[in-house]
């Protein structure tokens, strides 16, 4: 008898296991566990997760709210079957994105879409995000793991991440004293973070290398597992400079768009970002794609981070106090630039030099 014309029929039926998903919750329990942090300390389960601000040290809070995604860059963790880090780009993307504005992560929720639910999988996937977490100093108190047969095609799967997080009343960045002669630096990035990746999947495909072949820029390394490593997250040492100088003017996270759309986002009209292209450490990621796909310098420069994850605007005078404080936490920093007067008609980002390539 054909399935339509079966009596009794199950929610499994049509494709989705509840029983799978209250596996995948129990298996992941100790990883959410393992993000408690003041303010939060309630098990997942629940309808709503809580925070309680007052318990966070905050007196009178302006919260701050990011949401964002991993991209195409789950295809390679998809075709590549490696799932472990693809969380830690998704807390990694929403967690910088709030302390560019001075705000410390409190909080975040995520929303894992499939096809038909591998609680293996989705347990690699949380336990990524509950590393990102642990590493931005945020709680992880709740999510939705949707199974949606017909929507994903089996094996394929969506990932979107939420972050909430605070800064008292008047800290908030960017400060509004940025001048011309400011000094810009950059913070060199693990390699691609989570942008370009339909770019570098065209790329990868024309060279004709699979994702299990080695890496051409990475040694000992395959190449799936090389383009999959995880964005920095720069939260815990910007925070700890920001609270400690008090002189960081302003903070933009290179992502989609590269260095032309994210630093003018956070300058004021009248002034651009000269950048000193020649003072870039170029990682040989974004060498190799270059050379491979033929693209450009400044296509490069639009897409990817090209070395430099974040960038910080110091006064001349507090540039060295800056860079040892970012330095004495783990970051590498390298002198970018310095703010002009906008040339009439010009653009935010003007270029000096060459990228190395």
């Amino acid at each position: 008898m054909s399935e339509a014309g079966k009596n009794g029929l199950t929610y499994s039926d049509a494709g989705v296991d509840i029983d799978a998903g209250n596996l995948m919750v129990e298996k992941i329990k100790p990883a959410v566990r393992s993000t408690r942090r003041p303010g939060a300390d309630g098990e997942i389960g629940g309808f709503g997760g809580l925070f309680d601000l007052k318990a966070a040290g905050f007196t009178d809070p302006i919260l701050v709210a990011a949401n964002d995604g991993v991209g195409t860059k789950l295809k390679i963790a998809i075709d590549a079957d490696f799932h472990d880090t693809v969380g830690i780009d998704l807390v990694a993307m929403c967690v910088n994105d709030l302390v560019v504005q001075g705000a410390e992560p409190l909080l975040f929720l995520d929303y894992y879409a499939t096809g038909k639910l591998d609680p293996d999988q989705g347990a690699a996937i949380v336990k990524g995000i509950a590393a990102g977490c642990v590493e931005s100093g945020c709680a992880l108190i709740g999510g939705e793991t949707a199974e949606m047969p017909g929507m994903y095609s089996d094996g394929d799967y969506d990932l979107a991440g939420f972050a909430v997080g605070a800064a008292e009343r008047g800290q908030l960045l960017p400060a509004g004293d940025i001048a011309p002669g400011d000094v810009i630096l950059g913070l060199t990035s693990s390699g691609v973070h989570s942008n370009g990746f339909s770019l570098v999947r065209k790329i990868v495909s024309l060279s004709g290398l699979g994702w299990d072949a080695p890496a051409p820029f990475a040694a000992d390394k395959k190449l799936g597992e090389a383009l999959l490593t995880p964005t920095r997250i720069y939260v815990k040492p910007l925070l700890k400079a920001i609270r400690e100088t008090k002189a960081l003017k302003a903070l933009a996270h290179i992502t989609g768009g590269g260095f032309p759309e994210n630093i003018p986002r956070v300058l004021p009209k009248t002034l651009s970002a000269e950048i000193e292209l020649g003072n870039i450490p170029v990682p040989a990621v974004f060498s190799w794609l270059a050379k491979t796909g033929g693209v450009e310098p400044k296509e490069m420069l639009r897409t990817f981070n090209c070395g430099v994850g974040m960038i910080v605007v110091v006064s001349q005078e507090n540039a060295k106090i800056v860079t040892d404080a970012l330095a004495t936490e783990g970051e590498t920093v390298v002198q970018l630039g310095r703010m002009i007067e906008r040339p009439e008609g010009g653009a935010g980002v003007i270029y000096k030099g060459t990228l190395g390539l």
